[in-house]
């Protein structure tokens, strides 16, 4: 029996390296958000600064690991056998579902994670011992006094830290203003003293808390001595930073440099248990079982011993902190990650990567009233005084940053100090809940949410934090089960779950290989966005274009042709798929049309005058094609949907011909438009006058039928539209490659 335990427990902490590498793709963001956002350091000095206090956090933490021990069940109550359920429930269902949010390049948090992960399983068990065994009730064997303070730790500290970062960054702006370095010359050393201070209070209150040579006494003493190391920490930074700037050296790179160290330290010594802290859980249970527990049996042993505090081994600190900085350094994941929080505060306008949702547009409605009703209020000349301060025209911003300096030192500053009054008021505030909203209500106050962004940007801000709650819900309810199975199921269950667990990462990993090798391919309005040159962003731009037009064919191809045999064969699900491919394209079709839009304003005014209009046509007739099959497609499924009678054989057989010969058409515009050789066009202009013509005799016949009363009139009407909206779609393709080929070539007689 002990034989199979020794092998959950080596898997659990094989279980334990894969959740540090997935943990730190996760959390990455917390620390290097700020930094690589502002290009405060190149990125492998940002990776090496943080590497360093991960290290340093991770080796000097005592291991904050009761949370995994006694913090959310009662392990006096809970046998060897059952705790074990528990504990491989936790660990299967935590890397799998932080690899899922990783690879959507979606920030959540682990804290959260393993509280419900532990609250589920637990609960599970929980449920069976109480059945059981009438003296025991839920209270005595779960904590919920801390599941909830989890709870309510989110909602504070989400609305908390949006609300300050949107405030602080206001007033830092309105003091620095976005030309910083003309504003600097009184006021950099007083900035840079209170940050450096807040950062290094941070780290002591925060970061070195859990740490092996703070002793109750140090504590104590810190504790005591909190004004006096404040003053002493202020007044020396505050000259050591006035010095620097004489210097010539940039306060605000030290300042955020600083800060990135500490958020990178802090996240190692506190979130270091919620990766190791399950696996040290199992291996001290275990041992103590192998010690005492031979007699009482895995059913019979209870783990009274987990209530006492947690003494983790000096290498299996050292360990888990070189494994986070080899993740931190290697992971691709992580920088996707970093990438959808960075797009998010971008101070300027660029490719979305989120749409729109009602309450997004609900939230940018009201904020608008709300900020022309306080315009009214405020005095004319403040007015004017504050969009002094706002000429973001001024920006001083990196080559490739997405915001400046001071906002990202207000980030790493205002984050900080956050995590660390609520440390001090005993709040369990999230590091990742904390620096992402801190990052958004900055970005907020910087007025890098314009009208023409700021719905995309709340939806993705939305899409993040419904993320973390959907985490709590999915981490209880995958453990829950998980834990059932494992202790309903025996030693099978174990095996076929672990099984189950190592084929989802793997897969995981292949899907999210070949989905960042299929972006990688497409490196073209990346290039575009980064041009300065307006010729080379004009043939960047036609390579762009003939991409994602190439695209709308492929679709046109394949839904039209789909939709048609769909309807003829009365197949409901191939007509279903084709709707909700078409209503994807459109999404994809909006996208195209912002992305280009912002694309042109790399050319030059001539090229732009001169091409635009080409572009602008092209997309709009990308759009209509899109929307016709869309309209075609719509009574046909509504028509199969209801059982109706179907298109007779001569209208299936002369619809179905003239069906092939468009699909024919589209493919071989899509591969002149792919190829950029319009040599054959007014070929194909010919075919679809031709294809024209036979759609208006099959209207003209279908017409002497109803006049005849021959038919149903309810398939005589879908019949109608489908030619209607064929005639559409042959129009719209050959208009498309038409403006097209006057886009793509420079000859005036194209």
């Amino acid at each position: 029996m002990e034989t199979i335990y020794l092998c959950i427990i080596i898997f659990l902490f094989a279980l334990a390296i894969f959740d540090l590498m997935v943990g730190v793709s996760n959390d990455a963001v917390n620390f290097l958000n700020s930094a690589v956002g502002a290009k405060a350091a190149s990125f492998k000095t940002i990776l090496f600064i943080a590497g360093v206090g991960i290290f340093i956090g991770a080796s000097l933490s005592n291991g904050m690991m009761d949370i995994a021990r006694h913090g959310i069940y009662q392990p006096q109550h809970f046998y060897f056998a059952e705790l074990m359920c528990i504990l491989l429930a936790v660990m299967l269902t935590d890397v799998v579902l932080l690899d899922v949010f990783n690879s959507m390049g979606m920030p959540t948090s682990t804290t959260v994670s393993l509280v419900f992960e532990l609250l589920g399983g637990t609960f599970a068990l929980s449920l069976i011992k109480v059945h059981n065994n009438d003296a025991l009730g839920l209270g005595d064997l779960i904590n919920t006094d801390k599941a909830l303070s989890v709870i309510m730790g989110i909602f504070v500290s989400v609305a908390l830290a949006f609300f300050f970062g949107m405030i602080v960054q206001w007033l830092a702006r309105i003091i620095f203003t976005f030309n910083y370095t003309k504003k600097v010359k009184y006021s950099i050393a007083l900035f840079g003293g209170v940050a450096a201070t807040s950062i290094i209070y941070f780290m002591l209150i925060k970061g070195l808390k859990g740490s092996s040579f703070m002793t109750p006494e140090n504590k104590e003493w810190i504790h005591r001595h909190t004004f006096l190391l404040i003053t002493s920490f202020f007044a020396f930074f505050t000259i050591l930073m006035q010095i620097l700037h004489w210097l010539k050296v940039n306060v605000f790179k030290v300042v955020v440099l600083m800060g990135t160290f500490a958020l990178a330290l802090a996240f190692a010594g506190n979130d270091l248990v919620n990766f190791i802290g399950v696996p040290l859980a199992g291996f001290s249970s275990f041992m103590d079982y192998t010690a005492n527990g031979a007699e009482a049996g895995a059913d019979g042993f209870l783990m009274s011993s987990l209530l006492g505090p947690a003494k983790t081994p000096w290498y299996f600190l050292v360990g888990a902190g070189a494994i986070m900085v080899y993740a931190l350094s290697t992971s691709k994941k992580a920088h996707a990650v970093i990438k959808t929080s960075v797009d998010l505060s971008r101070q300027d306008e660029g490719e979305e990567n989120f749409g729109s949702t009602p309450m997004a547009r609900t939230l940018v409605r009201f904020s608008m009233g709300l900020a022309n009703g306080m315009a009214r209020i405020a005095p004319e000349r403040t007015k004017k005084w504050v969009e002094t301060r706002f000429r973001k025209d001024e920006a001083i911003i990196a080559d490739g940053a997405a915001f400046d300096l001071v906002r990202a030192s207000v980030n790493l500053v205002l984050a900080g100090l956050l995590i660390a009054l609520g440390t001090s008021l005993k709040l369990p505030l999230s590091t990742t809940y904390v620096t992402f909203m801190v990052a958004m209500g900055t970005s907020l106050a910087d007025r890098a949410w314009g009208r023409d962004s700021a719905v995309y940007r709340i939806t993705g801000v939305l899409s993040v934090i419904g993320g973390w709650f959907i985490t709590a819900g999915a981490a209880f309810t995958i453990s829950f089960f998980v834990a059932l199975i494992l202790y309903y199921g025996g030693n099978t269950s174990i095996f076929i779950l672990i099984g189950l667990a190592v084929f989802i990462l793997i897969r995981s990993q292949i899907v999210y290989k070949k989905r960042k090798a299929k972006e990688n391919d497409n490196t073209t309005l990346k290039q575009l966005m980064k041009s300065t040159n307006s010729k080379e962003a004009l043939q960047l731009m036609r390579r762009h274009t003939r991409e994602e037009l190439g695209k709308v064919l492929q679709y046109a191809e394949n839904n039209f042709e789909l939709a048609v045999t769909s309807f003829i064969h009365e197949n409901l699900r191939g007509l279903r798929r084709a709707m909700g491919a078409s209503k994807f394209e459109k999404q994809l079709i909006k996208q195209m049309k912002r992305t280009g839009a912002v694309a042109m304003y790399r050319l030059d005014n001539a090229v732009a005058l001169e091409k635009g209009l080409y572009y602008y046509q092209g997309n709009d007739f990308a759009s209509e094609l899109v929307y016709s099959i869309s309209r075609l497609c719509e009574p046909c499924l509504e028509h199969i949907d209801n059982n109706f009678n179907p298109l007779d054989a001569i209208q299936k057989g002369e619809f179905g011909d003239v069906a092939e010969d468009i699909t024919y058409l589209i493919q071989q515009c899509r591969r002149q438009l792919e190829n950029n050789d319009y040599g054959n066009l007014e070929e194909e202009i010919g075919r679809a006058g031709n294809l024209n013509d036979r759609l208006l005799q099959l209207k003209h016949k279908e017409l002497q039928r109803i006049q005849d009363q021959l038919g149903s009139i309810r398939v005589s009407i879908v019949y109608l539209t489908m030619i209607q909206e064929a005639q559409n779609v042959v129009n719209y393709v050959i208009n498309l490659m038409k403006v097209s080929r006057k886009f793509q070539t420079d000859t005036k007689t194209a």
